[in-house]
């Protein structure tokens, strides 16, 4: 099945948008400082660098993924990325110590974002279930709206050094255990059932998530906020405990 994107519909399902979690297309420019902290440039240089800071490693990532996209992650090098960005050598590592950097940060920075709408969402109270639905949805929908840096990511990350992988699964657990916990609270609640452990049950759900690559296409018939609220219902449908017959 094919689905097309129609902004604005299927509000039902459209994920929370706080203020506190900038989407990932403002938030290249944090994510680079940061990566450039790990690769030892100076934070208050990055703040002196003021409005040209936030377009550089933007241009940088715009580069990087376009060409990842066409070459592939091996076949790019970094004079390609500086000259279609537009910059030096010099500046793209102030703000990134490698090429391996600018692959993961194409997809840290969604993870990041998806995390910080996690956080708000386990974080709001009301019944666990409301919170995981709206939680599964937030993830369907983000992941379309990004879904090339996904793709780019999942189809190079083992191109990276272990380090960085390592570095990437990490940052990766951490929003598998937090949407975890949601299950496991309605478990303990007698929300959810039991019968199927919560670590398989969250494989699960992402393993399908990660797949969307396969078979989303824009000019479908489906908006990414109605595919949403139809994962999250089969999610919870099936943690539902069973009901005796009558």
């Amino acid at each position: 099945m094919a689905v097309r994107t129609r902004g604005g519909e299927g509000s039902s399902a459209r994920p929370p948008s706080p203020a506190s979690c900038a989407p990932a297309d403002r938030a290249e420019a944090a994510a680079a400082a940061a990566a450039g902290e790990r690769a030892g440039a100076a934070a208050a240089a990055g703040e002196r660098a003021g409005a040209a800071a936030d377009t550089v490693p933007r241009r940088l990532l715009t580069a990087a993924t376009r060409l990842f996209a066409e070459k592939g992650f091996d076949r790019t090098s970094v004079k390609e990325i500086v000259d279609a960005a537009a910059v030096t050598k010099g500046a793209m590592y102030h703000y990134f110590a490698a090429k391996d950097d600018l692959l993961a940060e194409v997809y840290a920075r969604v993870l990041r974002m998806q995390m910080c709408r996690l956080e708000e969402i386990a974080a709001s109270g009301g019944p666990v279930d409301d919170r995981l639905g709206r939680a599964a949805a937030d993830v369907v929908v983000s992941t379309i709206a990004n879904l090339d840096d996904a793709t780019i990511f999942f189809r190079s990350m083992h191109q990276l050094s272990a380090a960085k992988q390592r570095e990437v699964r990490a940052e990766r657990r951490r929003y598998h255990e937090l949407f975890r916990s949601l299950i496991s609270e309605g478990q303990s609640e007698g929300v959810f059932a039991d019968r199927v452990p919560a670590d398989l049950v969250v494989d699960f759900y992402f393993g399908s998530v990660h797949h969307l690559s396969t078979w989303y296409r824009a000019e479908g018939a489906l908006t990414p906020a109605e595919i949403g609220a139809h994962y999250a219902r089969l999610l919870l449908d099936a943690l539902r405990p069973a009901t005796a017959p009558a």
